[in-house]
């Protein structure tokens, strides 16, 4: 069965556009989101070998050897209504320079955090566990000239 509707279809009036009504509602941010934006930030700075303390990155080979990542892994958040702190535990990379390292992070934390989660940033307290130092260059896969043996007749 067909259905037409007896009135004819309006015709949108020339004007000023319809008042959007404002939405209202409370949002709620998560400790673990904001540590997963602040964690995803910190490791994108140069110099940093990876988030947490050793039983953490323990742990996260463990993941990442089945396919999960977890990138809050080293971060700690505690939010207020308008306000974030934010604390991380990194490895550096040897080579790299500490305290440039330590601000570049915070620099990073504080504009992605502010950026994308919308809450001012109060402190981001660093503290840098250990310094991976990577080992000696593995010699390249050379094939070895041998002596060819000749052919028994």
């Amino acid at each position: 069965m067909e259905y037409q509707d007896s009135q004819p279809a309006a015709v949108p009036e020339a004007g000023p556009p319809p008042v959007a009504r404002i939405a209202t509602g409370r949002t709620v941010i998560s400790e673990a989101a904001v540590a997963k934006v602040a964690g995803i930030a910190a490791r994108a700075v140069p110099g940093v070998y990876s988030l947490g303390t050793g039983p953490s990155r323990a742990l996260g080979a463990i993941r990442d050897a089945v396919g999960s990542a977890d990138h809050a892994a080293g971060v700690r958040a505690e939010v207020g209504e308008t306000q974030v702190a934010v604390d991380i535990d990194l490895v550096a990379l040897y080579g790299t320079p500490l305290h440039p390292l330590a601000d570049q992070i915070r620099a990073a934390v504080y504009a992605a955090v502010e950026e994308l989660v919308g809450l001012q940033v109060i402190e981001v307290n660093i503290e840098i566990h250990d310094v991976f130092v990577p080992g000696p260059p593995k010699p390249s896969a050379a094939v070895e000239a041998r002596p060819a043996r000749e052919a028994l007749q």
